[in-house]
């Protein structure tokens, strides 16, 4: 990689891009191999990892739980997206787009799929009358910003999460180029958030559902680790919000849920019952290694 590269006519995929992500990143769809996807004891039955995009589900679901709708409970699936599960015929089935999360409902007569994180969030407020507003001036404000964490989120993860964190080789232009959009998009968020109490006015919201697991949790120093590169402590207003979104126990089991990283008093693999939080996570299921006998 050189600062004097030449796109060729035609491009040709005849090696790794390299970088994190190198060994699933290929330009075609489908599926790689035949595995059928499990189903549980629930109607709800999400495959997903605790990405910023997995969290936005996850936490939508406890949110509803906590909220009352039983009907809510979910069985959640692990996808191991760097040992390819995503490429699994089952879930390419679930989600063409072979991107987490997936979710499959199965409360009506035929098993209905719902793919991409926005989709799935509207679809299980109206499902459940929840965290969208009724009013039409209202809910259109939610969803103007529901869609807006759609459109700027790759700008932020693929963009600058890629070139700062996981690029091969450190690029200033492309560094640069996304670090004054990141910033921009806080700015935005900082206006709004010193106008309203929350993205869509004064209640919660499935617009606050989406953007916390990714703007929130940049700056709580959770993704990326780019906190102080970007200066967020001048958000203000993005650093109340956060901290308000961060204290809602909904929101601290949703991101346990399926997560491989970090304390593993925080990681839930899998989740299928709301006992499982205090039961299944990784620091009770890894056995203590034995003491050897003196």
């Amino acid at each position: 990689m050189t600062d004097t590269y030449t796109p060729p006519a035609i491009w040709t995929w005849d090696k790794e891009s390299g970088g994190r992500f190198a060994s699933i990143n290929r330009p075609v769809a489908g599926a790689t191999h035949d595995k059928d996807l499990p189903v549980g004891k629930h109607p709800l039955q999400l495959y997903s990892l605790a990405t910023p995009n997995g969290v936005k589900v996850t936490v939508m679901l406890e949110e509803l739980l906590a909220a009352g709708h039983a009907g809510a409970e979910y069985d959640a699936w692990l996808i191991k997206i760097m040992d390819g599960d995503q490429f699994g015929s089952g879930f390419v089935a679930a989600n063409p787009n072979s991107k987490i999360p997936a979710l499959v409902d199965h409360s009506g007569p035929a098993p209905v799929r719902v793919f991409e994180s926005g989709s799935i969030l509207l679809y299980l407020a109206e499902k459940f009358g929840a965290f969208v507003p009724t009013d039409p001036a209202k809910r259109a404000e939610v969803l103007s910003w529901l869609f807006w964490q759609m459109g700027a989120g790759p700008m932020l993860g693929g963009g600058f999460g890629h070139f700062y964190a996981y690029a091969p080789t450190k690029i200033e232009y492309a560094i640069d180029r996304f670090a004054m959009e990141v910033k921009r998009q806080l700015d935005v968020l900082d206006r709004r958030l010193g106008e309203s109490e929350y993205l869509g006015g004064s209640d919660y919201s499935i617009a606050d559902i989406a953007v916390w697991p990714w703007y929130g949790a940049l700056v709580k120093g959770l993704v990326y680790d780019a906190a102080e590169f970007l200066q967020v402590q001048e958000y203000k207003n993005v650093a109340r919000w956060t901290d308000t979104i961060a204290a809602r126990p909904a929101v601290q089991r949703g991101r346990m849920v399926n997560r491989v990283m970090g304390d593993p008093a925080s990681q839930l693999h899998e989740r299928h019952d709301a006992r499982d939080f205090d039961t299944q996570t990784q620091d009770k299921l890894v056995p203590t290694p034995a003491v050897a006998d003196a």
